[in-house]
Order: C-alpha cells, then sequence, then structure tokens
C-alpha cells in the first residue's frame, strides 16, 4: 500500500470515530440513556476492530433505548445483547460493551447472567476502560443485582456499596442503598450516616427520610 494510500486510510478511520462519537451523543441526548456509559469514548488510537466495536456498540444501545419504552421489548433486548456480543468479541478491554450486555440480559430477565457481564465489566481487563464514577455505577449496579438474586451475603454486598459510594461520592441512590444494608444487617450508626449523606444529596429522596425516621424511632 503507497503511503499516500495508508495517510487516507488513517484519515478516513478517524472521521468515522469522529462521527460515530457525535452520534452516541445526539443519540443520549435525544433518549436520555445512562450518561456515564458513554465516556467510553474517550480518544483511543483509531483502529478499525475498535470501530468497528463501536459501531456495534450503538447500534445495541439503541435497540436497548426501544426495547424500554416497546410493548416488543424481549425480541429489542435480544437484539441489542446480540450486538453487544459482537462488540466484546471484537473489543473484549471495553467495560461499556460488557455493561450494555448486562442491562440487555437483565431486561430480559436474565439477571445471573447479567451478573456475570457485570463481573466481566468490573474485572481487571475491562475495568482500567471505566472513569472513577463509572466503576461506583457498575459496583451499585452489580449490588443490586446480587440482592435480587438473593445474595445477600454481607461482605460482598457491603464491599461492593462501600466502595460504590467512594468513586461516586454524589450518588444518592448509593449511599441510600447502602444505608438499607447497614440497617438490614443490624448496623444503626452507620445506616444513619450513609442515609443522611444520601438526603444531603437529594433533600426530597422519601426513602431515606423514611428510613431515617423509621431508625430514630426504634
Amino acid at each position: 500500500m503507497e503511503p499516500e494510500e495508508k495517510q487516507a486510510m488513517i484519515r478516513d478511520i478517524a472521521l468515522q470515530v469522529v462521527l460515530i462519537s457525535l452520534a452516541i451523543f445526539t443519540f443520549l441526548w435525544m433518549h436520555g440513556l445512562p450518561q456515564r456509559l458513554y465516556a467510553k469514548l474517550r480518544y483511543r488510537p483509531a483502529n478499525p476492530r475498535s470501530v468497528q466495536a463501536k459501531r456495534h456498540f450503538i447500534q445495541g444501545a439503541q435497540l436497548l433505548a426501544q426495547a424500554r419504552r416497546s410493548s416488543d421489548s424481549a425480541s429489542l433486548a435480544k437484539r441489542a445483547l446480540e450486538e453487544a456480543e459482537k462488540a466484546i468479541a471484537l473489543d473484549p478491554k471495553d467495560a461499556a460493551s460488557h455493561l450494555l450486555k448486562s442491562m440487555a440480559l437483565d431486561l430480559q430477565g436474565f439477571r445471573s447472567n447479567a451478573l456475570d457481564a457485570l463481573d466481566a465489566a468490573l474485572s481487571p481487563l475491562a475495568a482500567a476502560s471505566l472513569a472513577q464514577e463509572e466503576r461506583g455505577d457498575a459496583l451499585l449496579k452489580r449490588a443490586q443485582l446480587k440482592i435480587a438474586l438473593s445474595e445477600r451475603r454481607v461482605d460482598s454486598v457491603l464491599t461492593d456499596l462501600t466502595e460504590s459510594v467512594k468513586l461516586s461520592p454524589r450518588n444518592p441512590k448509593a449511599w441510600c442503598m447502602l444505608g438499607e444494608c447497614y440497617e438490614e444487617n443490624q448496623m444503626g450508626e452507620e445506616a444513619k450516616k450513609a442515609f443522611k449523606e444520601a438526603l444531603g444529596l437529594e433533600p426530597q429522596l422519601n426513602a431515606a427520610q423514611e428510613a431515617l425516621t423509621r431508625l430514630s424511632s426504634s
């Protein structure tokens, strides 16, 4: 391949990355999908596999958004899952595609498999592609799935939640869930502190308000 042809190919790939990034953020603005999931588009050196993986990710994210507001959610979620798996096959180190896979599985009711996908997103192989707050959000979701699956081991869930609030300290839902976990395990003072943190961030958070009233009267 001539040097001019190589330069043209590199320019084309770089242009595709820019266009894909613009498409993602336009789609995010229109549909309000989880914003931190799209931080995956931080600049990386362009390569064809990464570009193709982003294309599958975009398609999967669009399908997932449609599934959440459609009567045909199962079929659309399944297609979103297929796109996520294609993206993972091309770029297994990109945690965002694992997160997309987890959300698609969860929407279909496959919570155990969704938890496995979250584990993959938070593994050393992929977690480096996530920003600090993104990791915090992923840990919160993992704790939620563990509880939904009745995996209520104190050490496991508490570890995820305490790490989540460290990484994403301005997430009131994480603080509230940490408080609920403390309360369930008879750790009243710790629970109160967590609920107060949640209310400091979101004063109208009813769950935290009710919990503090309950704990104060007990």
